[in-house]
C-alpha cells in the first residue's frame, strides 16, 4: 500500500511540473515574441509574422526610436520623476486616510467610508474634473497635474484599510493608547512595520499607474520637456503611423518602413524596468494580495 502511494505521488509530481512548466512557456512566450519581434526586419514581419526567434536580425526599429535620444531620455526621467513622487506621496496618503477610517473611535469613519466608496460608483465628469485642475487650479502645463490626480484611489483605500484590520488587531492600539501613546505614534511604530506587505502591494499598484499612464500627460502637458514615456511612445507610433500613409501616395513600399517592428521595440522599453523591479517585490505583493483569504 505504501509503495502503491508513492508511486502515485511521483506520478503526480511528474505530471504537475510538466503542467507548470508548459504553463510557464505559455506565459513565458508572449515576451519572446515581442523582445524577438523588436530585433525582426519589417518586411518578414509583414509577409510570415513573428516568431520566438528573430527573423531577419536588424537593430532599425531601435534606431528609429533612439534616432534622437535626448528625448526617450527626458521622457524616461519625467516617467521616473512621475512614479517616485506619486507612488511616494499617494501611498504615504492612503497609508493615513487607511488608518483614520479603521480606527473604531473616529466618529464619521462609517459616513466617510461611504464617500469613498461612492466615488468609485459615480463620477463628476471628464469635463468638471480636467476644468477642476485646468482652470480652477491653474495646473495646466505643470508637472504637479500630472501626478497630483492620482495620489489617491478610492479602491487602494479601501485595499488598505483591509489590510490595517487585519494586520493591527483593536487590542494593540488600545494598549498603546493606555501607555500614552498618540495617533502618530501609533502609526509610525505599530502599524506601518507591520504592513509592510499592504504597504509593496499599494505602492506596486500606484507605481505600475504612473508608469504606464499617458492620459494625463496628453491632457496637461504643454511641452516636450514634460511628455511622460508613454505619451512619448503614443507620439511616435502616430508619427510613424503618418508616415505610413504617406508612404501609400509615395514610391516607397510600407514593409521598408519599421511600422510593426518599432510597436514591438515600443513595448520593449517601456515594460523592461517594470519586469527588472518587480522580481524585487514580487513576494511582498503576492503575501499581500492574500492577506484578505479566508484561514484555516
Amino acid at each position: 500500500m505504501r509503495r502503491h502511494n508513492d508511486a502515485a505521488s511521483i506520478y503526480f509530481n511528474i505530471i504537475k511540473a510538466v503542467f507548470l512548466t508548459a504553463a510557464a512557456l505559455l506565459c513565458t512566450a508572449p515576451f519572446l515574441i515581442i523582445i524577438s519581434g523588436s530585433f525582426s526586419e519589417n518586411a518578414i514581419v509583414v509577409r510570415q509574422g513573428y516568431g520566438i526567434l528573430p527573423k531577419g536580425f536588424t537593430l532599425d526599429a531601435y534606431n528609429r526610436l533612439f534616432k534622437t535620444p535626448q528625448d526617450i531620455i527626458q521622457a524616461y526621467k519625467m516617467t521616473i520623476y512621475y512614479t517616485l513622487i506619486g507612488t511616494s506621496l499617494g501611498l504615504l496618503m492612503i497609508a493615513l486616510t487607511a488608518y483614520v477610517v479603521s480606527r473604531p473611535e473616529f466618529k464619521y469613519r462609517n459616513k466617510v467610508s461611504f464617500l469613498i466608496y461612492f466615488t468609485t460608483i459615480f463620477g463628476g465628469g471628464m469635463v468638471p474634473w480636467y476644468l477642476m485642475y485646468s482652470s480652477v487650479l491653474g495646473l495646466k502645463g505643470s508637472t504637479v497635474a500630472i501626478w497630483f490626480p492620482a495620489l489617491m484611489s478610492p479602491f487602494l483605500v479601501i485595499i488598505m484599510r483591509t489590510f490595517i484590520r487585519e494586520a493591527v488587531p483593536d487590542a494593540i492600539t488600545e494598549s498603546a493608547k493606555i501607555d500614552g501613546a498618540g495617533h502618530v505614534t501609533i502609526f509610525a511604530r505599530i502599524v506601518v512595520p507591520v504592513i509592510g506587505p499592504g504597504l509593496a502591494t499599494v505602492g506596486l499598484f500606484l507605481a505600475l499607474g504612473y508608469w504606464n499612464d499617458w492620459y494625463r500627460a496628453s491632457m496637461f502637458s504643454t511641452s516636450p520637456s514634460t511628455w511622460s514615456l508613454q505619451f512619448y511612445l503614443y507620439n511616435m507610433i502616430n508619427a510613424t503611423q503618418a508616415l505610413l500613409r504617406l508612404a501609400q501616395n509615395a514610391n516607397v513600399t510600407i514593409a521598408d518602413m519599421p511600422g510593426e517592428t518599432i510597436k514591438m521595440a515600443m513595448a520593449v522599453i517601456a515594460t523592461g524596468p517594470v519586469l527588472l523591479v518587480y522580481p524585487f517585490v514580487q513576494r511582498y505583493f503576492i503575501s499581500g494580495i492574500t492577506i484578505g483569504a479566508v484561514k484555516g
